[in-house]
Order: structure tokens, then C-alpha cells, then sequence
């Protein structure tokens, strides 16, 4: 075999898939194409089935695979897209660097998907690696480094003759979501801009635009603490004809116009949101549900026939004969594909192994859910910041709510329960300052909004917070010192400038300890055994009005 002639035809072969997508040809008049949409997002670490058996890689498989079969018999095209975070929120992925999620990923077979802010949770090179993993392009118009794009903008799919642009989004929250020190260098920049900028080059070169997105969908464009998501952008940028996204993690379902049905049951009908000619969907969280929208192309039209929400063996409660609970399929058992579970059950018992370890117990649930964690002081938020503030000897200690991502349960105590609830790897830091300092920044963490992930909690100071103001604030019990010395403990995301904070690790009193915050639990456990409840309760020691 001529080996210089082989190269010769690989470098050919090479050019022409190379040539932009605007060279080939035009969809043809009066003929219709159908175009099925398949979409996840917010994915955080579910690999693996949890204990109710919901979910899972390997049974989305087989609902991927069936709708794509089903496509194809009908003379159809299919892309599937994802929305973003594939990063953070499973101890046994966690601790993998979502090793076995890309590699799922890449045998589920994405096309595309967005760049979520959790992909930046680690540091660099663990990104670099999982770009390596990923045999889809990750897309991200918006993320400059350096003054030049990240990753691709955007990709052009050929679906039997219609150009397909698939552009990648992520919300320019991202700096203050992430840790700081994984982002320096790196720009997120306004995603309506970046898109609006983009579309008279799309337009030239696709006959449909879709943005992959990891920006949020906001009712009514009602964005909150947050930065502007899908329904802003698809107001500010007309021309967009579809938008597949994530990060505010819900089923995007409406009931009317502007209306979202957050009462969402699994199985029933959803109406995707639609705004200034561009429909809206997500499909909630963790692989929970499949996303199937079909669309009809015909003389320049994209037309939704219909649109589905699969759920992947999402389970109701009902009460047996025996008046006892059990749990059932919304919709039908899906079995898990083989080949999937062949692929990850090495990862799931290298996790199993190191996590199932029991460190200790507690009298009682430590509280740290979503809704509540960040809205009101808990045991556990008084818990974490109470180990922080101990191991550094410190005089008081802050803990950012959107770090704490899990309650510890009653009972036994493992170590994945811990990386539940801290799987960031965070390390614990403390900064010796003067009291007018401290104060200040007492007055900064009490002036976060209750519901976002920078609401505080509290180790060591009392607090009268009104209207956002700092009323009276003592530490150990009396009144702050402008003069004296005081330690205050936290974790480096905080300290970064990390949820809006204040940026701490360039003052003269800095300390990184190296010790990350889930070993600092296990520890209190390697000291303690077990946790009294009662000695976390918040009580009164915060107060807000």
C-alpha cells in the first residue's frame, strides 16, 4: 500500500469536511424534512441509577436509541443536544472528574453541548482533560480567554439537505458561581450580545439556528438575583429558532403564555415556552427526562409538530392493598442497555469502595436543602461553619449557602454522605484582620439576597440584619472592636471574590490551610464520633427583618 498516497487522500478528505456548510446544497423547495430535537441538561454527576432505580445512563440509552429508531422510519433527522453541568453533584463522579459521565456521554453519542458554569468547578486541567474525553464539541460563543474564544462558537449540521447551527451559550454568572482562582484569564461574556454578533454569520450559512444554552429559564423574563436567561435573550435577539437549555434546573412546561407550570407531573403533556418566534425547552435535571421535539422544515418554516418530556423511570409513591407505600413507574419501566452498564459499573464500584466508609452519626437531620439552606440559618449551615471556624481557631466564620449542596441525614454518616453535601473540594482559608474590617465584611455577607447560593451562614457572631443592614453585629458574644485583631474563617471560594463576596486572598492576613472542606468534616467525625443537633440550632443568633 502507497502510504504517501493514502496520506494524500486523507489530507482531501480532510479539506472537504473542512468546507463551511454554506457550500453545500440549499434544502429544496415544497419538500418537507422532519428534524427531531432529542435534549438533556444539568446532568451533575447521575451516571448511575440512584436507589429508587430513576434514572441513569444506561436506561436513557435505550429511550435515545428507541427515538432515534423511531425517527429514521419515518424518513427523519435527529441531533441530540445538551444544555450543560455535566460537572458536580455525585461523589462517585465527583471524585472521577466525570470521567464515567463524558465517556457515557460519548456512547449515547451527543452531538453538541453547552459549557455549564460547573465545568469550571475544578481546576484547568481537569477541564482540559474532560475536553479530550468528550468526541462532541463543547460550545461556547460567549467565553473569551485571553481575548480569544475558549472553545467553538458554534457547529453546522447537514440534515439530509437543512443546515442545522447549533451555538453554544453559558450566563455570565459563571465568574461569581465558580471559584475564582478557576477562571482567572477567562471572560464570560454578555450571551445576548455574543449570539446577536453571530447571527447575520449563522443566517448566511444555516437555514435553522438553535442555541444550546446553560443561562436559565426565568418566567416572564422575572431573572431575579440571577443574570438574564433564555427568555431575555430570545426577546433582545430575534431570529433564533429554537433554544435547548439548562442551569435553572426545571421542566420548561407552560400553561399559558408566560405562565410556567412548576406543578410539572412526569408524563403528562408539556408546552414548551415560545418567545419572539423562538421556542424554549429544558428537561429539568440529572437525566431525569428526555426531551423530544419534533419539527417539520418546509420552505424556510421550522414547524413544532410535537413535543414530548420522557421521563427515564421517575417513580411515584402510591399505597399498596396493604396500606403500605410503595414506589411505581410514572410511565412504564425502561431497562437499562447493557452495554452502558458494561462501560460504567467500573467506575460505580471504584466509588462504592472509598465511599461507602462510615465516619460517625448524628441524633438527628442536619438540614441543608436547596430551598431552605439558602433562605434561613440551619443546623447545618451553623455545623459546617462551626468546623471551619474551630479547625482554623478562629473568632467567627462564614459558610456560603450555594456550597452546601445535600442535608446529612439521620444516623450512620458515610463519607459520600459528606461529599454529598461539600463536592467542590474547597479549601478551608482564614484572614486575620482588624475588627473595622471585620465588621465591614460582616456587613457585605448580610446584604445577600436569602435564596441565592451567597446567602451566609453564621459561626460565632450574633446578627440584627434589617432590610439588608447590619443593625447590631457581635462576635463571641460582645461588641466588635475597631482595634483589636480578628480571625475569620471561610472557604477560598469565598475569599476569591467567589458568589459577590468581597475578595479576600490578596490581604497581607491570607492563609490557605490545604485542608478541603469534606476532609474537615471527617475529621470532626475522627474526633468526635457523632453529632448532637441541638448543639448546631441556629436559634436566634441571626436574625433578619
Amino acid at each position: 500500500m502507497n502510504t504517501r498516497h493514502t496520506a494524500i487522500s486523507l489530507t482531501i478528505v480532510a479539506a472537504l469536511s473542512a468546507l463551511p456548510a454554506a457550500t453545500q446544497a440549499a434544502p429544496r423547495q415544497d419538500h418537507s424534512y422532519r428534524i427531531t430535537i432529542i435534549h438533556t441538561n444539568d446532568h451533575h454527576g447521575r451516571f448511575w441509577k440512584n436507589s429508587d432505580g430513576e434514572y441513569g445512563m444506561a436506561a436513557r440509552k435505550n429511550v435515545i436509541d428507541q427515538i432515534r429508531a423511531d425517527v429514521r422510519i419515518h424518513g427523519g433527522y435527529s441531533l441530540l443536544l445538551d444544555g450543560g453541568d455535566v460537572n458536580t453533584g455525585v461523589p462517585e463522579s465527583d471524585m472521577q472528574d466525570a470521567e464515567p459521565d463524558f465517556k457515557g456521554m460519548n456512547l449515547l453519542g451527543y452531538d453538541a453541548m453547552a459549557v455549564g458554569n460547573h465545568e469550571f468547578d475544578k481546576p484547568p486541567a481537569v477541564l482540559a482533560k474532560q475536553r479530550q474525553w468528550a468526541q462532541f464539541p463543547m460550545l461556547a460563543a460567549n467565553i473569551y480567554q485571553h481575548g480569544k474564544r475558549m472553545f467553538a462558537p458554534y457547529k453546522i449540521f447537514d440534515l439530509g439537505g437543512v443546515r442545522v447551527a447549533v451555538m453554544g451559550l453559558t450566563t455570565d454568572d459563571t465568574k461569581k458561581l465558580t471559584n475564582p482562582e478557576n477562571t482567572q484569564g477567562i471572560e464570560f461574556r454578555n450571551p445576548a450580545r455574543e449570539a446577536a454578533r453571530l447571527l447575520p454569520t449563522l443566517r448566511k450559512q444555516a437555514d435553522v439556528i438553535i442555541a444550546a444554552t446553560h443561562m436559565g429559564h426565568y418566567t416572564d423574563g422575572n431573572h431575579g438575583v440571577n443574570a438574564p436567561g433564555d427568555v431575555e435573550m430570545a426577546r433582545q435577539v430575534p431570529g433564533l429558532n429554537l433554544i435547548v437549555g439548562g442551569h435553572s434546573q426545571n421542566p420548561v412546561c407552560m400553561l399559558a403564555e408566560n405562565r410556567r407550570n412548576d406543578a410539572y407531573v412526569p408524563g403528562s403533556d408539556c408546552a414548551p415556552d415560545r418567545q419572539n418566534g423562538a421556542w424554549i425547552v429544558q428537561a429539568h435535571e440529572w437525566g431525569k427526562y428526555v426531551g423530544r421535539a419534533d419539527f417539520e422544515y418546509r420552505n424556510g418554516e421550522f414547524r413544532l409538530l410535537q413535543y414530548r418530556l420522557i421521563p427515564v423511570n421517575l417513580k411515584k409513591s402510591v399505597k399498596g392493598e396493604d396500606g403500605k407505600d410503595r414506589k411505581v413507574s410514572y410511565s412504564g419501566d425502561i431497562p437499562e442497555h447493557s452495554e452502558m452498564l458494561a462501560l460504567l459499573q467500573p467506575y460505580q464500584d471504584k466509588g462504592q469502595a472509598v465511599l461507602g466508609e462510615q465516619l460517625g452519626s448524628s441524633d438527628g437531620r442536619l438540614e441543608g436543602d436547596r430551598a431552605i439552606v439558602r433562605k434561613q440559618p440551619t443546623n447545618l449551615g451553623v455545623f459546617i461553619a462551626s468546623v471551619m471556624k474551630d479547625k482554623a481557631r478562629a473568632d467567627f466564620a462564614i459558610m456560603n449557602s450555594g456550597g452546601i449542596r445535600d442535608s446529612l441525614p439521620a444516623g450512620k454518616i458515610s463519607y459520600k454522605d459528606i461529599l454529598k453535601v461539600q463536592p467542590f473540594g474547597n479549601t478551608l482559608v482564614y484572614i486575620d484582620m482588624s475588627g473595622a474590617e471585620a465588621l465591614d465584611y460582616l456587613k457585605a455577607a448580610a446584604k445577600m439576597s436569602p435564596g441565592s447560593g451567597a446567602f451566609a451562614q453564621f459561626a460565632g457572631v450574633t446578627l440584627r440584619i434589617v432590610g439588608g443592614e447590619v443593625q447590631q453585629a457581635l462576635i463571641g458574644g460582645q461588641p466588635i472592636d475597631p482595634a483589636r485583631r480578628y480571625r475569620l474563617a471561610l472557604n477560598n471560594f469565598t475569599a476569591a471574590g467567589g458568589d459577590g463576596y468581597p475578595r479576600l486572598n490578596t490581604h497581607k492576613g491570607y492563609v490557605n490551610t490545604g485542608y478541603t472542606d469534606a476532609d474537615l468534616m471527617r475529621g470532626y467525625f475522627a474526633s468526635h464520633g457523632s453529632i448532637r443537633v441541638a448543639d448546631f440550632a441556629p436559634g436566634d443568633a441571626v436574625t433578619r427583618q
